[in-house]
Order: structure tokens, then sequence, then C-alpha cells
């Protein structure tokens, strides 16, 4: 049951839609000119054309400003990603996934990758997930909450939302996913 956990999880991060990719400024000019080094005007083995009065164009100030991380990615696109959650455990043992799009639409995946059930959030309930999301603060929560008591027979989650996983325990659960739990349509069919 661990390694499909971190199967659905690890499955949620990669370059595809909704898994997050680098993104970063810096990746993203290193792969516009992967030769030239931050800040040069000219890519590496050309010359730079001199100015007006025959000196080479003076360098970029050391100062000059670089942009700071990117925010969270928002789902540009109904069939991009916006959160992934996977609840496993419980009483029964039992897995479920629940894969929710940026246009509200969800998928429930049973502990095998199945496909068991789908709908689509109301507009207001899509508008309470968007906000849990961005009130729990994913890129500076740990990758693995802990140091609550222990809950037996309780339920382990694994979040995955703009590129940042998240795994937490019944127990230890923050106050900013908990209301993320409470934002999402029901793990299992009722």
């Amino acid at each position: 049951m661990a390694a499909l956990l971190g199967a659905v999880v690890l499955g949620g991060c990669g370059a595809g839609p909704g898994g997050g990719g680098s993104g970063s400024p810096e990746t993203a000019a290193a792969a516009v000119s992967p030769s030239a080094p931050p800040g040069s005007a000219a890519p590496a083995g050309t010359a730079a054309a001199p100015g007006p009065t025959g000196a080479p164009p003076a360098s970029p100030s050391p100062t000059a400003s670089v942009p700071g991380p990117a925010p969270s990615p928002a789902p540009s696109s109904a069939g991009e990603r916006l959160v992934t959650v996977t609840r496993s455990g419980g009483f029964a043992g039992r897995t479920h996934t629940l894969l929710i799009r940026g246009d509200g639409s969800w998928t429930r995946l049973d502990g095998q990758g199945g496909p068991e059930g789908s709908g689509k959030l109301a507009p207001d309930r899509l508008a309470g997930l968007r906000a849990a999301l961005a009130a729990a603060d994913f890129p500076h929560l740990p990758r693995v909450v802990r140091g609550g008591p222990t809950v037996f027979d309780g339920f382990t989650y694994a979040f995955v939302h703009g590129g940042f996983e998240v795994a937490t325990a019944d127990g230890s659960v923050p106050p900013g996913l908990q209301k993320v739990l409470a934002a999402l349509p029901p793990f299992e069919s009722g």
C-alpha cells in the first residue's frame, strides 16, 4: 500500500498538466541560452558591437532587478489539475484518490487507480476549495506533517497542489489542510 501511495504522490508532480514542472525564471533563462551567464546581453562566443564612442557597450548593472520565485501556478484550462488528494488507511484499510481539475470537475479513483465516480463542484464550492488551497500556503508547509497524537485506524493523506506535495495523517492534519479536506467531494461513494 505504501508503494501505491508513493506512486500516486510522485505521479502528481510530473511536468504534464497540473504536475508543475520547474517553471523557475532561472531554469527558463538557462533553457533560452544555456551558455550565457546571467545578466549577459550577448550569447557566449559573440562579440558585442562597439558603442558610438568605439567602446563596447556597458554591461548591465549588478543591482539590476532579478525576478523572484514564480507564484504557485493556477490551472489555466479546465483540463489542468487543481489538486490531487489520496486518502489511505482507516479501519478497512482502503485507498481512494480525488483528482480535481481547474473547472471543478473531479474523478474519484479506487486503490488500483480505476475510476470509481465523477462529478463537478458547484461554482461556490470550487471557489471555497480554491480559497482553502490558497490559505493552506503549500509552499511553506513541511513535506511531511507530523507531531499530533497517533490515531489508530486513522487515515493518511497525500496532497499535491501547485507543484508541492504534503503528506500527513489524522491527528496531525494542519488547520489549513483540514479546510481543504472539508471542501473536497467525498472520498467514497455514499
